[in-house]
Order: C-alpha cells, then sequence, then structure tokens
C-alpha cells in the first residue's frame, strides 16, 4: 500500500470519527434539533474535509454578520387601535345610478364605460341587469353584455356538473358541499337568465340537491335554503314540490317568517283560497314579527 493510499484511509477514518464525535455531542446537547443534526453529520461523512469547512465558513460568516442584536427602539409594540378615516369618493358617488336606469343613456360612450365597471367585480349578482342591456341599441354594447353573460352562465353550468358529481359520490363532504351548491345555484337562478326549459332543469337539479341534503342532515338545512328552493319551484309552478318544502319548512321552522310567506305565496298561485286564509290567521295568531313586505304581500294577495 503507497504512502497516498495510506494517508488517504487515515483521513476517511478521522472524518468519519469526526463525524460520529459530532453527531454524539449535538444529540446529546440538542434533542429538539435532531434532524439537523443527522443531516449536518451525513454531510460531513460523505464530504470529507469539504463538509467540515464548509459548516465552520458559514459559522463564521454568521458570527461575523447576523450575531449582532437586533435594534428595536424605533419598533413600538401597541395594543391600541388606530381608527382609519378613508374619505368618500364624492364624484364617483354622484354618478352612481341603477343599471337598470342607466342602460337608457344615450351617451353610447358612457354607457360602455359602465359595462366595463359592472363586470369588474361580481356579477353574479347582476347578470338579470347585465341581460337588459341586450336590447340596448348600441350594438357593441349588446355584444359585449351577450359575451359577458355567456361566460358567466357557462361557468355555472360547469361548476354545478363539478359540485353536483362531488355531492352524488356520497363521501364526508357530501352535507358541505350540498350547502354550498344550494346557495350558489339560487343565486343565479333567482334572477331568472336562462331559457324557461333551462331554468327548470336546473330548479329540479336544486330540488334534488336539496333532497340529499335533507336526508342526509336536515338539521344543516336553514330557513333561507327551505325558502329558495320553494320559491324557485313555485316559479316553475311546480306545486306539489313547493308544498312538499313548504310542509317541511313548516315542521322544521315552525316560527319563522320566510316558513308563512311561501306558504301564502303557494296557495295564492294555485287558486288555493282556503287554505290561503288559513295561513294569514295562523300567523295572526303566531309570535312572528311580520314586516312591512309581507303586510304588503297580503293586502296584494287579499
Amino acid at each position: 500500500m503507497t504512502v497516498q493510499e495510506i494517508l488517504f484511509l487515515l483521513l476517511l477514518i478521522v472524518n468519519t470519527l469526526i463525524a460520529i464525535l459530532y453527531l454524539v455531542i449535538q444529540l446529546i446537547r440538542k434533542k429538539q434539533e435532531r434532524k439537523s443534526c443527522w443531516f449536518r453529520a451525513i454531510v460531513i461523512f460523505l464530504c470529507p474535509v469539504v463538509g467540515i469547512c464548509f459548516f465552520c465558513f458559514s459559522y463564521l460568516l454568521f458570527r461575523i454578520f447576523f450575531s449582532k442584536p437586533v435594534d428595536l427602539a424605533d419598533v413600538v409594540f401597541s395594543k391600541e387601535r388606530v381608527r382609519t378615516f378613508v374619505h368618500a369618493e364624492e364624484e364617483r358617488e354622484r354618478n352612481m345610478v341603477p343599471l337598470e336606469e342607466a342602460i337608457e343613456i344615450t351617451d353610447t360612450d358612457d354607457l360602455r364605460s359602465l359595462m366595463m365597471n359592472v363586470v369588474r367585480g361580481d356579477i353574479r349578482q347582476s347578470l338579470a341587469s347585465i341581460s337588459l342591456a341586450l336590447n340596448s341599441e348600441d350594438t357593441e354594447t349588446a355584444h359585449y353584455a351577450a359575451s359577458v353573460l355567456q361566460d358567466a352562465l357557462n361557468d355555472f353550468r360547469m361548476n354545478v356538473q363539478k359540485q353536483q358529481k362531488l355531492i352524488l359520490k356520497g363521501d364526508e363532504n357530501q352535507v358541505s358541499f350540498a350547502e354550498a351548491l344550494i346557495d350558489y345555484m339560487n343565486q343565479v337562478l333567482e334572477q331568472r337568465v336562462f331559457t324557461d326549459m333551462e331554468q327548470k332543469t336546473y330548479v329540479n337539479v336544486m330540488d334534488e340537491i336539496c333532497e340529499i341534503l335533507y336526508n342526509a342532515d336536515r338539521e344543516r338545512m336553514t330557513s333561507v335554503q327551505f325558502e329558495a328552493v320553494s320559491l324557485r319551484l313555485l316559479e316553475i309552478e311546480e306545486y306539489d314540490k313547493c308544498k312538499k318544502w313548504c310542509e317541511r319548512a313548516e315542521y322544521q321552522y315552525p316560527n319563522s317568517l320566510a316558513t308563512y310567506t311561501c306558504q301564502l305565496k303557494l296557495y295564492f298561485n294555485s287558486g288555493q283560497r282556503e287554505r290561503f286564509f288559513e295561513v294569514i290567521e295562523a300567523l295572526k295568531h303566531s309570535a312572528v314579527v311580520v314586516d312591512n313586505e309581507t303586510l304588503e304581500l297580503i293586502r296584494v294577495f287579499r
């Protein structure tokens, strides 16, 4: 064996001993940092001399440049709340009008600018208003409204199809997915932007999802969701299904105003005059607080 081979073998032995010694010392001193100790020991073992030099050099850099205490003299840790006042955009507020009225604007530049501002935000609640722009005399505005509306409806179709498949799988997230899909569908369907046939199709899908939620965990179904599915079914004249949900809402939320208003609308539209007045009498003798909208509804229906 040559001298060079002997020196190389000694280097490997010494390096291995250093790696083992380092690992033992660090494991005894730092019980919470075992992963980093193992990592450094493996680097030292696999990279003789270079590994040791690397860690020594990095330690020196840390001690020279990063070991100085941080000056927190200018930092204030205060729990006092600071109230920030943001001035109203008066010019913008003066120019705000309902979209239905703004569509009647004759100035095409202003109308196009308005449409651009509308679609920058969440347009799901403005689909019905955007659909009114389809009849605008300005062809560019009508074309732009049609494009935006079509994109929004396509997104709705894809999202409903995707979420419906997840719900039908019946996994542990079924109830949560059903709750979210019902609220999402109602937000769009209540605006009546689909054709009659497609509106009816998606309302029936909403009815199926509500049925799944009701059977899985009826306690999770809110009064608002009962009202939503009842009204959407009433709009497409599915009176039997609407009655089913009204009866379920009456059992689940007997002291909710929405329960009574849905029944009133159902019996009025289906021509059940006696049942209509029975619900009014029940509402009078209940502890439910009637709002102005419901009072106006009763006056109109009577």
